[in-house]
């Protein structure tokens, strides 16, 4: 029940309608009885600096979404470093009377690799499907997995060339289309666009034209699995939607916010009986 000392956390951000965070949080909040709650709040760019802080400083928290992640990142009093090769912050919380933040999309993006392959990325030559936030965050994950080498796409090569240069390390360079070098083998690309979000997007790349085994990892998630999932299972890809990051960032938003381990089992399950629920869910 929520009374007084219940614990108040949010996700901002524009738009968040239809974001399943509140159902895996509130889950997981339920199977542990701790005394908080979790709510969606879609907010403007310059309402971000004041609800971001006064739920943190309420003793809640949160978590932040598109397109406020930048916002975030300048806005709390101390920075994981993930948050600062990343330049955004998708997590807050009050830590010491000061405003923290991280980004466990990086650490979501690394468990929902290893669940695909089977493994962690070290080694691996990865395709990666754009150069925006979701890039940046799959990016700084593959590097603390020491990746062989990542090939970047995106549909301006200025800015894919600018995140080699930012945060390649010496083993990212600008892939020389969306699908990678002909002919030579890839373990696993990575879509970290926004296609597949609609249903009359584009795929982000042919999967028929990808190198036999190359495991696809797509970091939108929706009901029905997105086209591009489907697609590169039908051609024996392994192949997976961003469902898995999901749970696996919002676990570890859960561990900064309580000092405890989150209910994993409990967050997984809830997300895939919401998705099945969710219209389109009955998708091919």
């Amino acid at each position: 029940m929520i009374g007084a000392s219940t614990r108040v956390f949010a996700l901002l951000g524009d738009p968040v309608e239809h974001s399943l965070s509140p159902v895996i949080q509130n889950a997981a909040l339920r199977s542990t009885a701790l005394d908080g709650v979790y709510v969606s709040l879609r907010c403007a760019g310059e309402d971000v600096t004041g609800l971001l802080r006064g739920l943190a400083l309420a003793g809640g928290g949160g978590n932040v979404t598109l397109p406020h992640k930048g916002v975030a990142a300048r806005i709390i009093d101390v920075a994981t470093d993930a948050v600062r090769q990343t330049g955004a912050c998708n997590t807050f919380w009050l830590e010491d009377g000061r405003v923290h933040g991280d980004n466990t999309d990086v650490e979501g993006f690394r468990g929902a690799v290893s669940v695909l392959t089977g493994r962690t990325a070290e080694g691996m030559r990865v395709l990666l499907l754009g150069a925006g936030g979701a890039a940046r965050g799959a990016l700084a994950g593959l590097l603390a997995d020491r990746v062989g080498e990542v090939l970047i796409w995106n549909r301006s090569a200025e800015r894919a060339a600018d995140l080699v240069r930012e945060m390649g390390g010496g083993v990212a360079g600008v892939a020389p289309d969306r699908h990678g070098a002909a002919g030579e083998p890839v373990d696993l690309v990575v879509n970290a666009t926004a296609l597949g979000l609609r249903d009359d997007d584009p795929l982000p790349s042919d999967p028929s034209r990808l190198p036999a085994g190359s495991a696809c990892l797509d970091l939108v998630y929706r009901p029905g699995e997105t086209q591009w999932v489907r697609r590169a299972r039908a051609l024996g890809h392994p192949a997976a939607d961003g469902g898995e990051m999901l749970v696996r960032q919002g676990a570890a938003a859960f561990k900064r916010w309580w000092g405890r381990e989150a209910p994993l089992t409990v967050m997984r399950d809830a997300f895939e009986s919401a998705r099945r629920r969710a219209p389109g869910s009955e998708a091919p």
